[in-house]
């Protein structure tokens, strides 16, 4: 206070000669000007000059921290804050402690520098995240649930010593009795709070990370996590809408992560081919010669036949009957083509599951269906290797004499009574 001693003690005198009637107003008066003119030096200094140039010295830097604290405005919010603490000390030396602005100016400075205080918060946790983000052992927690919880519990304190600076009473009461506004605080805020433990139970077991491919299909959501926040999850769907899913119900219900099959390196094929059961025989010895020239299938019929054969004289068995012995059957042939096909198959994953199976038949054919793994997990790579096999096997089907099954259609049923009508004609 000896500056304003110092300064009362100069101008005093000198005002109460020429002004006496308004010494006080004009001392005031002075004081404000001072204090405005002073703020504005130093914000022409920290902004014009100061930041100008880190911002200079960040352009030119290949380092994320330092564009991360310049794009997220931290510097300046900092500086901001700083001259609310310049004006706070500046109006505490030249304004008289009798005078009406100065708790009017300090509660107004005190706000003042909490809300940037709080904002300057707000940037350091946004370019932190920034650089969090840049790097890949941290883009599995879900920080931006963390940051978002610490914002909101700062917003709470730093909105309690607003509250307590105008009503010019001590945080701690407030604070006293916040313990009876318990229950109305759990309510309002129930989703976050569910969001957070849910945010840090799916980051502790590893169970969803930005970038994982997420299919829930309750919310309707089949595509790549895009965001973690505390109370939501955001999916992009393959269609390039974008799900969002409350945090806490990734815990409650059951969800698909395929992020597994994309670090396995290889996805699978799992689909059926319906065949006409009537299509099914036994094959000729026309049909085992004629199947023997194929280069994939020579090996495994010659090793069957001379095994059948074996057999077949060990039982001294009369194969004049089909029901007697062992024979091949197309069916049965068809399934080895399939599985020398696969394992010699250049996108097929050869160190994962890999079989051709007959499944129950039913009304429907007889399901002959591939199991496998492609040794790429790119999407459309995988449905470009999935509809070739496929488009083979519908092709190589009559070398087997097979049959898909299929349900008449209305053309067949057309062409079925046109042929009829000629018969119909002369019966008549």
């Amino acid at each position: 206070m000896d500056e304003v001693k110092d300064l009362e003690g100069w101008l005093l005198p000198w005002l109460n000669q020429y002004v006496p009637q308004f010494a006080k107003l004009a001392y005031t008066g002075i004081a404000l000007a001072l204090i405005v003119i002073i703020s504005l030096g130093i914000h022409f200094v920290l902004h014009r000059v100061v930041l100008r140039w880190v911002e200079g010295r960040t352009r030119g830097t290949q380092r994320i921290w330092r564009r991360a604290f310049f794009e997220r405005k931290l510097f300046g919010r900092l500086a901001l804050t700083l001259q609310g603490i310049i004006i706070y000390i500046q109006a505490g030396l030249w304004l008289k402690g009798d005078t009406i602005l100065l708790p009017a100016i300090q509660t107004a400075v005190n706000m003042w520098i909490l809300l940037y205080a709080l904002l300057s918060l707000y940037s350091l946790l946004d370019a932190l995240l920034d650089i969090f983000r840049q790097r890949p052992a941290m883009r599995t927690f879900p920080l931006r649930g963390i940051f978002q919880s610490i914002k909101l519990i700062a917003s709470i304190f730093i909105g309690l010593l607003i509250i307590s600076a105008l009503i010019g009473k001590s945080p701690v009461i407030l604070l006293s009795g916040l313990g009876a506004m318990t229950a109305v605080l759990m309510l309002v805020f129930k989703d976050p709070i569910m969001g957070l433990v849910a945010g840090i139970q799916l980051s502790a077991n590893d169970m969803l990370a930005v970038g994982d491919w997420l299919e829930m299909g309750r919310y309707g959501a089949d595509g790549e996590v895009i965001d973690i926040g505390l109370t939501t999850v955001k999916v992009q769907n393959w269609d390039h809408t974008i799900t969002t899913i409350p945090t806490y119900a990734l815990i409650s219900d059951s969800f698909k992560n395929w992020r597994g099959m994309s670090e396995s390196g290889g996805r699978r094929i799992k689909r059926s081919v319906l065949l006409d059961a009537s299509s099914v025989r036994f094959l000729t010895e026309d049909d085992i010669q004629r199947l023997q020239k194929s280069r994939l299938l020579g090996d495994y019929l010659n090793e069957k036949v001379q095994e059948i054969t074996r057999y077949n004289s060990g039982k001294q068995t009369d194969m004049s009957l089909l029901v007697n012995g062992r024979r091949l059957t197309n069916l049965g042939t068809f399934r080895a083509y399939l599985g020398v096909m696969l394992r010699e198959h250049p996108h097929i994953h050869q160190q994962m599951t890999l079989m051709v199976r007959q499944l129950e038949a039913s009304s429907n054919g007889i399901p002959v269906e591939i199991y496998a793994f492609t040794n790429t997990t790119s999407w459309v790579v995988y449905e470009g290797i999935q509809s070739d096999i496929f488009d083979h096997i519908f092709a190589v089907l009559p070398e087997f004499d097979l049959r898909v099954h299929q349900t008449p259609t209305g053309y067949d049923m057309r062409m079925l009574a046109h042929h009829e009508q000629p018969k119909l004609k002369k019966v008549m």
